[in-house]
């Protein structure tokens, strides 16, 4: 069984805790009926993480690039018998994320419970916007040790006109001043590029997230780019068949980076309300997470698009009590109907599989629908 990133980086760190927070009043109605249901005592569990290791297959189509290797166009093993909840689960994902049509990389897990599912886990996609949430968090770090302030203002960045891989970075003008809330609140709410590289060139640019990512020991995420020359650059190689590890992730790595936010491991209560409060507004990508979801179920989570590509990730509580970080993206499927349709698809299995299901039985009062 292979090594779950996620628990491999809380290494060190102890075992897992799940606490609740203290939230101000004024705090997101996420964070509120989360750390409702969760109450305040700390609770231990044991992770126990299934991963649906992919068996490599030679893959003709690659695009040459310096940046990029070669994508196992891989298919996944063949589906577990249905010998528990685990193993049915973990199948049905199978199932679901076959690369018949582009590579899609899922990664799960029940805080609640501490049991983990992933397809294609350990692969890197492309970040794109969801990208987004490690430079918030950033920032917010910084708010925290007192060198930034959520009043501070700072302008847009606007992309000036600029051929392709004609320069590192794509040039850019400042546009409007606005505070770093706002900023904050564009870049996660409505995906705004412009306020998001007003953020970056206010916390030092993309090597200043990788520092943070690194302090927080998160393993197999990394910005490269601003979002300007991200989006410039754009269609360099086809994420559906080659892996570019610049401004790249693996699932698993975003579940903990969306674990820890949540457990208040990097961030202060205020800030990280912010940050989860902003993803809990979250305007884009109605056809994805959202729309396999009911509406009782709540729902915190950030986007990402670009060429051939499209991701979804965030944290769902499904009214019976579970908490779950979810990362899915996406390659191929046709277009982009076709790849929010598939993240949809996964989601609802997630989404079924785990509510319902009760912790130290090895059972679930609710099987994953076929």
């Amino acid at each position: 069984m292979a090594n779950f990133t996620y628990y491999r980086t809380m290494a060190g760190l102890g075992t897992l805790l799940l606490a609740a927070l203290p939230v101000p009043a004024a705090a997101d109605d996420l964070e509120q009926a989360f750390d409702a249901a969760l109450g305040n005592a700390v609770k231990h569990i044991q992770p126990r993480p299934v991963v649906v290791s992919p068996t490599p297959a030679p893959n003709p189509y690659a695009t040459p690039s310096p940046y990029a290797t070669p994508s196992p166009y891989a298919t996944p093993a063949p589906a577990m018998p249905a010998s528990g909840y685990e193993n049915r689960l973990a199948a049905q994902l199978a199932e679901i994320a076959a690369p018949r049509h582009g590579r899609i990389g899922v990664a799960a897990t029940d805080l609640t419970t501490g049991r983990s599912v992933a397809v294609l886990g350990e692969q890197p996609f492309p970040l794109a916007s969801t990208g987004k949430v490690a430079i918030v968090a950033t920032y917010l770090d910084l708010v925290d040790q007192g060198r930034r302030s959520l009043s501070a203002t700072y302008p847009l960045m606007i992309p000036l006109p600029s051929a392709k891989f004609s320069s590192t970075t794509a040039p850019e003008r400042p546009g409007t001043m606005l505070s770093a809330e706002m900023l904050i609140e564009r870049a996660i709410t409505r995906s705004n590029n412009h306020a998001t590289d007003a953020l970056l060139a206010a916390i030092g640019g993309p090597i200043a997230v990788d520092r943070w990512l690194h302090k927080a020991g998160i393993i197999g995420m990394h910005l490269d780019r601003t979002i300007a020359t991200l989006v410039r650059d754009d269609g360099e190689v086809n994420p559906a068949t080659t892996i570019d590890t610049r401004d790249s992730t693996t699932p698993q790595a975003m579940v903990a980076l969306l674990a820890g936010l949540y457990e208040g491991q990097w961030l202060s209560p205020t800030s990280r309300d912010v940050l989860l409060g902003a993803m809990r507004r979250c305007q884009t990508g109605v056809r994805r997470m959202r729309a396999a979801l009911p509406d009782e179920a709540l729902v915190g989570h950030k986007t990402g698009t670009l060429e051939n590509t499209s991701s979804d990730v965030g944290i769902i509580r499904t009214p019976d009590g579970h908490t779950i970080a979810l990362a899915i993206y996406v390659t191929g499927q046709g277009g982009k109907p076709g790849r929010e349709q598939r993240i949809a698809s996964i989601t609802r299995a997630i989404y079924q599989g785990y509510q319902g299901y009760q912790a130290g039985d090895g059972s679930s009062t609710r099987t994953a629908s076929r």
